[in-house]
């Protein structure tokens, strides 16, 4: 199942989050060595985890989290515009219709097969709702070899700028086109997966 959720405020506190905010923690800081902040030595949530993102979940058949990704909307600050500006040639792409893609993050404890089929399943999802929601540009920072993944699947992507090192990681800036076309774009290369998105059930703060 994929789920989405938006509109949250302090979203940590629910517990249907938590294994999301939990896996980010195991991936960004236990693995990656990213220098974020981290709650209560277990979650790995920023200034950015607010009422403005909007997550999309993949759940594993147990039900536990096995992909997930944030969104944030480009007319406020968000980490293209705010920490990484350099690596855009231009301007970073801002609009009522473009969104940036964060924290796309596969859980640790999967094989590689299908933590590959969680990807094609999340990168599926970000198309899904775009198409849902009227947006027709995604942005993203990734690290080189993400990036270079990303410019392969077949849709509309192209950098932004030329990569930098910043922090010892080479980073660079893309844009993703999104429209009817899409999903065909990717089936091609044997990635999409349809899938409809289910708003995620938040009951009550814990």
């Amino acid at each position: 199942m994929v789920t989405v959720a938006e509109q949250i405020s302090d979203p940590v506190r629910h517990p249907p989050l938590r294994s999301m905010f939990e896996a980010r923690k195991r991936v960004f800081v236990d693995l990656l060595r990213w220098d974020i902040p981290v709650i209560e030595n277990r979650y790995e949530v920023d200034q950015f985890d607010d009422e403005h993102a909007a997550y999309v979940i993949v759940a594993c058949a147990d039900g536990g989290h096995a992909g997930s990704a944030r969104l944030l909307p480009t007319l406020r600050p968000h980490i293209l515009d705010t920490l990484f500006p350099q690596l855009c040639a231009d301007a970073a792409p801002r609009g009522v219709g473009t969104m940036e893609i964060t924290r796309f993050c596969l859980d640790r404890g999967k094989g590689g097969r299908e933590r590959l089929e969680t990807r094609n399943r999340l990168v599926s999802a970000l198309v899904r709702y775009a198409l849902d929601n009227e947006v027709t540009t995604y942005t993203g920072v990734a690290e080189m070899g993400w990036l270079q993944q990303i410019l392969a699947f077949g849709w509309r992507c192209r950098p932004l700028g030329l990569p930098n090192l910043v922090g010892g990681r080479m980073l660079g800036a893309l844009r993703i086109d999104i429209d009817a076309d899409t999903p065909a774009l990717l089936a091609a290369n044997g990635i999409y997966r349809h899938a409809p998105l289910e708003p995620i059930e938040i009951l009550q703060a814990a």
